[in-house]
């Protein structure tokens, strides 16, 4: 058997006595409010010779991976995960807690610690319709599909979930409202992490100006799948922006990764919901699938206007510069049209990106289109 570990930040609510050892996290919002966040770690059990066959699968045109059917493997398997939340006695505090005390600081410190040892972080925030153990098993699928890319030369990546109250019901209509207004709550959820991280950021750089600090040389990196990117869309509009005020976001991101985006398709627009996701980013990169049903799905049930995932953006030119766009419509098929990006080449990728390879490298399977900064997957 092979321990997994994950650590992960949640606004979902605990399930068990013991909040801080909970058995798992539920449906709804935490029972301190929506903005409320745990920060913990989970480790779990799953048999290696089914990771393996998972990562190892081969397709008919020698695409390699099935990352998608290993995150269902270890759902499953997360069923059974150890979970410890870190403990956070702010709301109870008679006086001011020590920001070095705080929970958020610590899952920072150790985080940084892993960093410090080659590693780049991946941050990802799953998309609509799915449970606690589905969000855990889709992480750490992310995160040992994109190891599996690497060279001797490369350091690993280790993924950090962020798990909204997605419904995970058998209701497809009923969940994607439900699972709709959820996602714009957790947006401030979401911001008040990226303000906490922020922070700790900004204290660990001057830190190492007064000598009192070793900084790292890797990255972090962002990816959200399907209405993960509504949730982060929330976070910029009802959080990021107003504590920045006219000031430009900092930047934490190396690269962020738009995978299937359950947006509308001009949300990077002048004036519109991630128009300014750039400032905190070297590079965004969107990743649709004109193919998608989940997409088409969205747009009928949300409104009429096309989805950032199913067609990609709406006027290209109105775009910043910094924000790519990668059309996958000719290579996804089948049980992957919406979770492609933990699918063998589209996966593969991603991984390129974090370790800097070039857009137009022969290596990569895409090419560049008439288009600026537009690529089709092949």
């Amino acid at each position: 058997m092979n321990t997994l570990k994950l650590f992960f930040a949640t606004n979902r609510n605990h399930e068990g006595s013991n909040r801080w050892k909970p058995k798992g996290y539920g449906k709804k919002f935490s029972g301190d409010g929506h903005e409320n966040l745990r920060f913990g770690e989970l480790t779990m059990e799953a048999d290696q010779p089914t990771i393996q066959k998972h990562l190892t699968k081969k397709y008919k045109d020698n695409r390699v991976g099935d990352g998608e059917g290993l995150s269902g493997y270890l759902s499953k398997c997360a069923k059974n995960a150890k979970i410890t939340a870190y403990e956070d006695k702010t709301s109870e505090a008679k006086a001011v807690i020590a920001p070095d005390k705080n929970a958020s600081t610590q899952f920072f410190r150790n985080l940084k610690n892993v960093m410090m040892e080659s590693s780049d972080v991946m941050v990802f925030i799953h998309g609509y319709n799915v449970s606690w153990e589905e969000a855990v098993g889709s992480a750490l699928s992310l995160q040992l599909t994109l190891n599996v890319h690497r060279s001797k030369e490369d350091g690993s990546l280790v993924v950090v979930l962020f798990s909204w109250p997605s419904e995970g019901s058998m209701m497809p209509f009923a969940a994607y409202k439900s699972d709709r207004c959820d996602a714009r709550d957790s947006g401030k959820a979401v911001g008040r992490a990226l303000l906490k991280l922020r922070h700790f950021l900004a204290q660990l750089h001057k830190d190492a100006a007064d000598n009192n600090e070793e900084l790292c040389n890797n990255d972090l990196h962002l990816l959200c799948h399907s209405m993960g990117n509504y949730v982060l869309q929330k976070s910029l509009q009802n959080k990021l922006i107003g504590y920045s005020g006219d000031g430009v976001l900092p930047r934490m991101f190396q690269h962020v990764f738009l995978c299937a985006p359950d947006v509308n398709d001009d949300v990077f627009e002048s004036g519109k919901g991630m128009s300014r996701l750039h400032e905190m980013t070297r590079h965004a990169t969107i990743y649709y699938n004109r193919g998608d049903i989940a997409m088409t799905t969205s747009k009928y049930t949300k409104n009429l206007q096309e989805r950032l995932g199913g067609s990609g953006n709406a006027h290209p030119a109105l775009v910043h510069n910094k924000v790519h766009q990668v059309d996958c419509s000719e290579i996804v098929h089948g049980l992957v049209e919406h979770s492609y990006y933990l699918w063998a080449t589209v996966n593969q990728d991603i991984w390129q990106s974090v370790s800097g390879v070039g857009m137009d490298a022969k290596e990569r399977n895409r090419r560049r289109t008439a288009q600026n900064r537009e690529w089709i997957m092949e």
